[in-house]
Parts: C-alpha cells; structure tokens; sequence
C-alpha cells in the first residue's frame, strides 16, 4: 500500500486508509499499530529487519578527529569500553583501517531503559590519508579511552648518496 502524500492527507484528497485510523480520536495506541511494509513483514523497531534475506549486521562506524603537524598525521577516535587488545589498525602509506567490538554488559532487560544511545557491537572506520606516511614508525597509544595514533610523513626532499658497486672481479 502506498502512503499518501501530506499534501493529500491535509486537502483531503487522499482515500481513507489505515493512517488515518491512526489519527482517529478514538484509536488507541497498542501493539496492533505494528506497521507491515511491501513484503509483508513487520518492523517493531527503527533498523530493526527480521527479513530472511536481510543479511549480516554492518559495522558501526567509528567517529575520529584528524589533523597533521609538520612531521605527522595524528589520528584520534574515543574506544571508552574496548580493551587494546581488541583493537585492529590496518596501515598502508596511504589508508588506515580501525576495526574493533564494543561489547555491551546487559544489567537489565531492554524494557528498563529510558534512554539507549549508546554503541555496541562491531566497529570500524577506513580513512584516506592525504600524504604517505613511514609505516614502520607509526605509533599507536590509548589513554582513558582516547586512542591517538601518530603517523610520520615521509620525507620526500630527503636525499642519500649511493655507491656503485661493481660485480667486475680484477685480475
């Protein structure tokens, strides 16, 4: 079923449908508001999806700050919750990869909550960086839940001088 437009529903050019029993002064509201889409299937909750075919849950992505120094691009992303041990960071001299799992401990059940905001489960963030780095110096430090990882530029005016050598032996 198709959801009429507001602009429908406020001139009253739409056909009566089960929205505007919603709107009934005499509807109250209870578990028969359960809406059904296309498909038939119920969502309860918003990102809810019990489809068959709805496939594995994505990661959450990682909010992170990151600006650079002369000599550095620092990264930082708060992992409050998630032991170093589980943190993964994937480097190239051009991308970085943080993955990881916030595990949540259940208290109470999901009807005690006034308020859930927070994230739990899989994590992970991919960023671009906007000049190679020296992956062998990279450095990676949490702190009170603030993980900072430092990533030295290359240098590319950095020059050396090399040898020839020769394979010729002399007789």
């Amino acid at each position: 079923m198709k959801k009429p437009s507001f602009l429908d529903r406020l001139t009253g050019n739409a056909p009566a449908t089960d929205y505007d029993r919603i709107l009934d002064e005499k509807h109250t509201f209870g578990d028969d508001d359960a809406e059904q889409d296309d498909d038939g299937y119920e969502e309860e909750e918003w990102g809810h999806d019990d489809r068959p075919d709805a496939g594995p849950q994505q990661d959450g992505e990682l909010p992170v700050d990151m600006f650079q120094t002369d000599d550095a691009i620092i990264i930082r992303a708060l992992v409050a919750g998630v032991s170093p041990a589980e943190l993964e960071i994937s480097i190239t001299r051009d991308m970085v990869t943080l993955r990881g799992i916030r595990e949540e401990i259940q208290e109470v059940h999901d009807d005690g909550y006034f308020h859930r905001e927070l994230f739990w489960g899989s994590f992970s963030r991919t960023l671009v960086l906007p000049e190679e780095i020296a992956i062998d110096e990279a450095e990676a430090q949490e702190k009170h839940g603030l993980l900072e990882i430092r990533l030295p530029k290359l240098d590319k005016h950095r020059s050396t001088q090399l040898k020839v050598r020769s394979n010729i032996v002399q007789k």
